[in-house]
């Protein structure tokens, strides 16, 4: 058997020594049978407590891992833009995009995942790594850029980040034979007057993926992003005496998917994500290794310290049922 004591060994037996003594005390001093029983019952709930805080467990098997040989690079627009409230019923676009990269992540299990956002600059925010709860975590505390901030940003200012990311995964992976998949996820709005940046640099190192559109060509309003956590509603951006409209630019996203050999989709919150197939070079899962398991046996020890609890709760009901009867009594024999 073996332990992972919550705390310090030492610490729980100077907490719970504490413990036993007062009760074994009370037991010795008790006057009755029933009262030394009641101790008895207290100094086992406290050892049992000691047992379920050092987290006994015993060897299990081993646990085979398994991953793909894919790797996918996520691109992901947070401007101002992004938070345009045309999705669904009102809702963000943002939240379309976390409920796709949920979808990707669910759909690519194994992969190796990677994230870069892109709003003034380009930031690579998640390497790759085959923790899909990571890259979960990344997208959902993600916001957009301070509206106070914001000098305009082009859609393609990640192309050069996205080609860099994607050669390096190519070079440290050379000769395994690894598939890149690369989803670029965002409105096109163009706010600065140059042109969009080409991401044919990126092409040679991706084998599939995506370029998904969010917004509407009617446009939404979009929420001033301050930074700040004090739950107050900022407004809206304005333009000119109104909200400022952010609607989608599929000019500029279907250029990008040209860019990359990748095929456009509009999403919409109604309609199903259309992922494709992994590369063929991914379908086959390899064996990365083993971790030993072992199987917990605190939870027997919490059973037992609940049911003693219950017992000592029912108990103390009753004496109060009792004590409430006994003045209710004496009231009216007054």
């Amino acid at each position: 058997m073996i332990f992972h004591p919550v705390l310090n060994v030492f610490v729980l037996i100077i907490l719970v020594g504490g413990g036993v003594f007062v009760t074994v005390r009370n037991i010795i001093t008790a006057p009755t049978g029933a009262r030394r029983w009641l101790w008895a019952e207290r100094t086992l709930l406290v050892l049992l407590c000691f047992v379920m805080l050092l987290r006994p467990a015993v060897p299990g098997g081993q646990t085979q891992t398994l991953t793909t040989n894919t790797d996918i690079l996520i691109a992901v627009d947070t401007t101002a833009s992004i938070v345009a409230e045309d999705w669904g019923d009102g809702q963000p676009r943002l939240d379309g995009v976390r409920q796709d990269v949920q979808s990707i992540a669910d759909t690519y299990p194994g992969a190796r995942f990677a994230l870069i956002t892109f709003d003034a600059e380009p930031v690579l925010r998640l390497p790759f790594t085959t923790d899909a709860n990571a890259l979960m975590s990344s997208i959902d505390v993600l916001r957009p850029e301070v509206t106070g901030q914001s000098r305009g940003s082009s859609v393609g200012i990640a192309a050069q980040l996205v080609e860099q990311t994607l050669r390096s995964a190519a070079e440290a992976e050379s000769g395994r034979d690894r598939s890149r998949m690369l989803f670029y996820l965002g409105d096109g709005e163009q706010t600065v007057s140059q042109s969009v940046e080409s991401f044919s640099g990126a092409k040679k190192y991706v084998d599939g993926g995506r370029v998904l559109g969010y917004g509407t060509a009617e446009g939404g309003p979009m929420k001033i992003t301050t930074g700040r956590a004090d739950g107050e509603d900022p407004g809206y951006i304005e333009y000119q005496g109104a909200n400022a409209m952010s609607v989608i630019d599929k000019t500029n996203l279907k250029q990008i998917g040209s860019d990359l050999g990748l095929e456009y989709e509009h999403r919409t919150a109604d309609a199903e994500i259309s992922l494709p197939d992994a590369p063929q070079s991914s379908t086959n899962y390899s064996e990365a290794g083993s971790t030993g398991n072992v199987t917990e046996l605190f939870w027997i020890f919490a059973l037992a310290v609940v049911g003693l609890l219950a017992f000592e709760l029912a108990r103390a009901a009753m004496m109060i049922a009792g004590m409430r009867g006994l003045r209710a009594t004496k009231a009216g024999e007054r």
